[in-house]
């Protein structure tokens, strides 16, 4: 191995639990305005209609998007971790895949809001010295997710360079 970092696949699926919990976030993202265009619907005679169709429109298209987009993105996202680098390849409608070498890393974090906590899941975010922002790995089993953060400093603060 010669030392550099290239762009390649990454190796390692996300947890399958994220499937779900993509899932229900999507349906929540569906689901708060089409009650809010109901129950506006309901007390607002004068504009029912206008209320009423769009949210049985949003329904009608939103709830089977909800439930099968996540298995796709399942399938796209993908994240690895090596001595040199960081990999990721994800994104929602247009592929993006990410390298973060080790010598760029300036921090490591972990994050995880309520619902990912129910799922046991979390978000690694490795934020380095690039303009596009940090890496984030979504949908990672919390404990797995933990222990990468932990490797992850231990692996940037060996590694020579300035990060910048």
């Amino acid at each position: 191995m010669d030392g550099q970092v290239r762009l390649r696949p990454p190796r390692h699926e996300l947890d399958g639990r994220v499937v779900g919990y993509w899932r229900t976030t999507n349906l929540l993202v569906v689901a708060i305005p089409v009650v809010v265009l109901l129950v506006l619907g309901l007390l607002i005679p004068p504009a029912r209609f206008g209320l009423l169709l769009p949210a049985v429109l949003l329904a009608v298209l939103g709830v089977p998007a909800a439930i099968l987009v996540p298995r796709w993105w399942f399938r796209l996202h993908r994240w690895e971790v090596t001595e040199t680098a960081v990999y990721h390849r994800g994104g929602w409608f247009a592929e993006e895949s990410r390298i973060a070498p080790m010598s760029r890393l300036q921090t490591v974090d972990t994050t995880r809001g309520p619902l990912a906590r129910r799922y046991g899941l979390a978000t690694l975010v490795v934020t380095t010295a690039s303009a596009k922002g940090p890496v984030r790995i979504e949908g990672l089993d919390h404990e797995l997710a933990a222990d990468l953060a932990h490797r992850l400093a231990d692996v940037a603060e060996a590694t020579p360079g300035d990060a910048t």
